[in-house]
C-alpha cells in the first residue's frame, strides 16, 4: 500500500523538514499551511522533486470546517492518509499567568489541542479497521515544555501540550485495536523562526547556553524521529511519549 501522509504546520520549520523526509522515504504528502502559500509552495516542490505526489491545502486547523476540507482535498488528489503528522502549533505571547490574555489562551489550545483532536478524529474515519480503512500511524508533536511548565514565559503553551500528551497515551489504547499506532515527539527548542515571530527572539540562544549539547535541535532532527515514528520500521511503537530534546 502506498504511502500517504498529512502533515499540518508544513510550510515551515519542523512541519516543512519532516514532509521532505517523508518525501524522500517515498510517502506522497499534503501539507496544511494557514498563511504563508509562498513557503507551502516550496516545500511542495522540495517533495516533487524527490518524485512522489505533493499538495499544499491552506486550513486553520483551530476551524473544524477547515480540517474537514483539509482531508477531503487529500482524500481526492492523493487517497485515504495513513499517516497524520500532527505539527501545527504556536506558542502565544511569552508572559508571566496572571498577565496571559484570554484571547491568547483560546487561541493557543484551540490550535494545539482542539486543532490535534480535531485532525484525529479525521483520520481515524478513514483509517480505522472497523471503519473499513487499513490502519496507519498517527504522530503529534508536542513539546518538553509538556514536562517542565515553561514558567514565566509559556505556562498556557505548556498546558497545551501537557494536554495533548495526555490525549494521545489515551487514543493510543483506543484506537490501537483498529490497527491505529499514535505517539508523540517531545521536541526540544529548535532552529526555527517561532519565536521571532512571537516577540522572543532570544529564547533559542538562551535554551543553547544550557542545553547539554551546547545548542538548539535543527528541524530535520525532529523530523528524522517523527518520520520513524510514522514508518513501519516502528511498528510495535504506540503510546510512547519519546523526548528529543538535546538532553535536557
Amino acid at each position: 500500500m502506498k504511502n500517504i501522509a498529512i502533515i499540518t504546520g508544513g510550510s515551515r520549520g519542523i512541519g516543512a523538514a519532516t514532509a521532505i523526509l517523508l518525501a524522500k522515504s517515498g510517502v506522497d504528502v499534503c501539507i496544511s499551511y494557514q498563511s504563508d502559500q509562498t513557503s507551502a509552495d516550496a516545500v511542495v516542490a522540495a517533495c516533487l522533486a524527490e518524485g512522489v505526489r505533493a499538495y499544499a491545502v491552506q486550513a486553520d486547523v483551530a476551524d473544524i470546517a477547515d480540517v474537514k476540507k483539509l482531508f477531503a482535498y487529500c482524500d481526492q488528489q492523493l487517497g485515504v492518509a495513513n499517516i497524520l503528522i500532527n505539527n501545527a502549533g504556536i506558542v502565544g505571547e511569552a508572559g508571566k499567568l496572571v498577565d496571559l490574555k484570554p484571547e491568547v489562551l483560546e487561541r493557543v489550545f484551540y490550535v494545539n489541542l482542539f486543532g490535534a483532536i480535531y485532525c484525529c478524529q479525521e483520520a481515524i474515519k478513514r483509517m480505522a479497521k472497523s471503519k473499513g480503512g487499513a490502519g496507519g500511524s498517527i504522530v503529534n508533536i508536542s513539546s518538553m515544555a509538556a514536562k517542565f511548565g515553561s514558567p514565566n514565559e509559556y505556562i498556557h503553551y505548556a498546558a497545551s501540550k501537557g494536554a495533548l500528551d495526555s490525549m494521545s497515551i489515551g487514543l493510543a489504547k483506543e484506537v490501537g485495536p483498529d490497527g491505529i499506532r499514535v505517539n508523540v515527539i517531545h521536541s526540544g527548542t529548535a532552529d526555527t523562526d517561532i519565536h521571532e515571530r512571537t516577540g522572543n527572539p532570544d529564547r533559542p540562544a538562551m535554551v543553547a547556553s544550557v542545553n547539554p549539547l551546547g545548542r538548539v535541535a535543527r528541524p530535520e532532527e525532529i523530523g528524522e524521529a517523527a518520520v520513524w515514528l510514522a514508518l513501519e520500521k516502528s511498528s510495535y511503537t504506540n503510546g510512547a511519549i519519546m523526548p528529543v530534546t538535546g538532553g535536557m
